[in-house]
């Protein structure tokens, strides 16, 4: 058992480290202060090839794991980007697993050169206001109109969707009372037509460079040739990309937990009280070793997880645990980075404020700490199913 980085993951982490490099605390800093989507990061991580790291080598893209995904978006936000900087590409490096699973040849040349290359942005088109987490009770509806789709509707909590003009747009096809189990869902990646789907930004508490919104959807027509697979199966095909997601969330976490304590460790450091530096006291050096000992062993759970994944594995059980297990001990760690500056933690010139801010994405979303706690009582332990 060997949990060394290859020399060719090394490589990979020197060279997004490079290119985070320009894009330091400061950059993003100005980005939460004034909003407005960092499309200088995109095009640097597009340029050098790295939007495509998990993407097919025949359409442009590098062909690699999961594994080296989630090492790319570890680092990205363990530099100081956190979740700013890797919501800005997250959609790129998962989002279209769908389309390269179930698509077409003649869709996937179409669809994933340009989306890799950053000429197009696409947005995730699942939520809705009246389904949350329950998605076999969506209710956007595409209805079957010759060689075309017609879709009415509302989506939420949509990320990238002011600057995106692609979007993968899950629908419901059969109403959920003529279908069974996952039946009667289909999945379409096209064109976001802003004359038939308003976009309206949600203000939030953290992450405000990368937008979410609600969209109105009225008379969309997409063509058949935008359908992914076949009508009524796109629930199955969703769930192809949920363990990616929750494994590069958790990746992501994690090194958001590492920026933060980066931070506080070089703070407790040069900061005297009483003539000392306060990293001399234990009740300040206690909380941040806990906090680095957390954040390793959610790590390890997202690399076995990925390993899992990339080799064709069941992983659903840690996928969902590197989530959890990621997710809060990023929290805690960017927690604890502002207890270690004190008063000046809620400064924003000292940005621990905003690593805590982002630290409630991961903790919610793309699923809720609760229903995997439930998830994993019923499918690792065997429990009757609660909800």
């Amino acid at each position: 058992m060997n949990f060394a980085l290859t020399p060719e993951q090394e490589q990979i982490k020197a060279a997004i480290e490079r290119i985070c490099e320009p894009f330091d605390a400061d950059y993003w800093l100005k980005k939460d202060r004034e909003g407005g989507f960092p499309h200088d990061f995109h095009q640097a991580l597009a340029e050098s090839g790295w939007l495509g790291i998990a993407m097919p080598e025949e359409y442009g893209g590098a062909g690699l794991g999961i594994s080296e995904a989630a090492l790319m978006m570890h680092t990205i936000s363990a530099t100081g980007a956190g979740l700013s900087g890797a919501s800005a590409v997250h959609m790129n490096i998962f989002g279209l697993h769908p389309v390269v699973v179930f698509g077409t040849d003649e869709q996937k040349k179409r669809w994933l050169p340009p989306l890799i290359q950053g000429k197009d942005k696409a947005c995730f088109g699942v939520t809705e206001p009246n389904a949350g987490l329950n998605t076999l009770k969506l209710q956007t509806r595409a209805v079957r109109d010759g060689d075309h789709y017609v879709v009415h509707g509302q989506k939420v909590f949509i990320s990238t969707a002011q600057v995106a003009n692609k979007i993968l747009l899950l629908t419901r096809t059969r109403p959920a009372e003529e279908c069974k189990g996952t039946e009667g869902l289909t999945l379409f990646y096209t064109d976001l037509d802003r004359s038939k789907i308003d976009v309206h930004e949600i203000e939030k508490l953290g992450r405000k460079c990368v937008d979410t919104n609600q969209l109105f959807i009225d008379g969309l027509r997409i063509p058949v040739e935008d359908r992914v697979g076949e009508e009524g199966k796109g629930f199955s095909y969703i769930l192809h990309g949920m363990n990616p997601e929750r494994i590069l969330i958790a990746a992501e976490a994690v090194g958001l937990g590492r920026a933060a304590l980066a931070r506080a460790a070089g703070y407790a450091a040069e900061r005297e009280v009483f003539g000392r530096p306060i990293g001399k006291n234990q009740g300040i050096q206690h909380p941040l070793a806990e906090a680095w000992m957390d954040l390793e062993a959610a790590h390890l759970m997202v690399q076995k997880a990925a390993w899992l994944y990339d080799q064709g594995r069941n992983c659903g059980a840690e996928a969902n645990a590197a989530k959890f297990l990621g997710a809060e001990a990023g929290y805690r760690a960017c927690e604890r980075a502002i207890f270690t500056h004190g008063g000046m933690g809620y400064a924003k010139e000292y940005h621990v404020e905003r690593y805590m801010r982002e630290s409630w994405i991961p903790r919610l979303a793309p699923v809720s700490p609760q229903l995997i706690l439930c998830f994993i009582a019923e499918k690792v332990l065997g429990l009757p199913k609660s909800y």
